[in-house]
């Protein structure tokens, strides 16, 4: 494991990670949780967490347009690597899709557009994935949006079968650090 990825672990052990008794997003219940939020909301935890999904995304290949992905728990993801990419000349903008329709104006599920032209190849972001529901409502929603998902990234893949729903549906997950990953 590199540098970065390390250095982000222990964040994630130290700041996000929780042994008990958990109900999850999924309704699935678990003897762990990761708080992304609390890593990907501390300075250093929201830099490597640009960084590493920026070089991701240039690992891939993928010509990728913008970063976006469901609020609350993409949020500071897609901001974090909307600045990274602009301090490294690289800028992708990012967009955040409402859970529930915007009830005013225009409503719109997704915030940002104005800064992607249509059509464009996106990445979604995720803080940790479980199942993947969250992720196939997003891309429902991008999609319908005229703009095509072209990957997937999480922080932390828990490995509980959303990379094999996502695959299922067409949409490789890539993660950064994996739960065994994590665990060891």
């Amino acid at each position: 494991m590199d540098g970065l990825k390390q250095r982000l672990k222990e964040i994630i052990l130290e700041k996000s990670y929780r042994k008990g008794e958990f109900t999850l997003t999924s309704g699935k219940k678990s003897d762990f949780y990761i708080d992304g939020k609390q890593t990907t909301l501390h300075p250093e935890g929201a830099w490597l967490c640009g960084k590493l999904i920026l070089e991701e995304i240039r690992k891939s290949g993928e010509n990728i347009a913008a970063v976006g992905g469901m609020t609350l728990g993409a949020d500071p993801l897609v901001t974090a690597v909307s600045v990274v990419s602009h301090t490294e000349k690289t800028p992708l903008p990012a967009f955040i899709i409402r859970k529930k329709a915007k009830g005013h104006g225009t409503g719109q599920y997704l915030e940002g557009l104005k800064n992607i032209p249509a059509g464009s190849r996106v990445a979604l972001l995720e803080d940790v994935v479980t199942t993947g529901g969250t992720l196939i409502t997003a891309i429902e929603r991008v999609e319908a949006a005229g703009l095509e998902v072209a990957m997937i990234i999480t922080v932390v893949d828990r490995q509980e079968g959303g990379a094999e729903n996502l695959n299922r549906a067409g949409y490789p997950l890539r993660a950064i650090l994996t739960r065994e990953e994590i665990l060891s």
